[in-house]
């Protein structure tokens, strides 16, 4: 169809081949086939010209709108899939998360200015909702992720445990508690983290939580104690697999190589976190 339109609009072999990067040969060839599959000649050929016959007008008329709908529409597919331009929704659990966001945005807006990022807080108990609504492109949520419709980017920020307690706690004043400490203790399962921090703060138990919540979430009824008995807590990138496009890697992109300029995924810094640990008043 391709070749047949463009010869119909040159209506010289050699300018239709180097048009469309393909041989003469590869023209003649395909203009023979068509015309063998109708029945009758497309084209008048002469040493001297080129021209359509009337069957081959009324083809070009028939077909050529919808060959130019059908390329447009492959443009846009394109374009959804491989350009930057437009606006990519990212969704983040926390304020150290959103913070990274707006860095990367920042990053990503330099090379790439027609990529318009808009932040969205993901809710913490439903940190995949947004991304299968459509709502978020990606999000920047807890790891590990194992969902088979969603896929997990490098990660982002590691980050130290802290156990959460009352700040009348007997481990209040800690320098550090280890698993051991937790003997008989109420871990409180996770929930909404102002909803666990709330409780904790009520005397009803004890939860580990990112040393980011101690910078973010200071309060006088919570102490936050070092916990390194646990593994870092990580962040990094999700996304649906099936709505992965060239803006979502070029964000991810952008936030694996503003980590890397840090040294490695990215932390609380040690002075936030020292003011965060110390031990709350009696």
């Amino acid at each position: 169809m391709e070749i047949f339109l463009t010869l119909a609009e040159e209506l010289h072999f050699a300018r239709t081949a180097e048009r469309l990067l393909v041989s003469q040969a590869r023209v003649s060839q395909t203009i023979k086939k068509l015309e063998r599959r109708f029945g009758t000649a497309l084209f008048e050929r002469t040493s001297r010209r080129v021209a359509l016959t009337p069957v081959g007008r009324r083809l070009r008329d028939d077909i050529g709108p919808a060959f130019a709908r059908i390329r447009e529409g492959i443009a846009r597919a394109t374009e959804a899939g491989q350009g930057t331009a437009g606006p990519l929704h990212v969704g983040f659990s926390g304020a150290l998360q959103g913070d990274l966001a707006l860095s990367v945005q920042t990053a990503l807006r330099a090379g790439n200015p027609e990529c318009e990022v808009r932040l969205r807080e993901v809710p913490e108990s439903d940190p995949y909702g947004l991304l299968r609504s459509g709502e978020a492109d990606l999000a920047i949520v807890r790891f590990p992720v194992s969902e088979p419709d969603l896929t997990a980017g490098p990660v982002l920020i590691s980050d130290a445990v802290m156990l959460a307690v009352p700040a009348r706690h007997r481990l209040a004043r800690r320098d550090a508690v280890s698993a051991g400490d937790l003997t008989g203790e109420s871990v409180l399962p996770a929930g909404s983290l102002q909803e666990t921090l709330a409780r904790v703060g009520a005397g009803h138990g004890v939860h580990p939580v990112p040393s980011q919540t101690a910078v973010y979430q200071t309060r006088p009824t919570i102490a936050f104690v070092p916990y390194p008995d646990a593994p870092p807590a990580e962040f990094g990138a999700v996304w649906r697999t099936a709505a992965d496009n060239a803006r979502i890697r070029a964000f991810v992109a952008a936030a694996a190589a503003l980590v890397r300029t840090e040294g490695g995924p990215a932390q609380v810094c040690g002075a936030c976190r020292a003011d965060a640990t110390s031990p709350a008043p009696r």
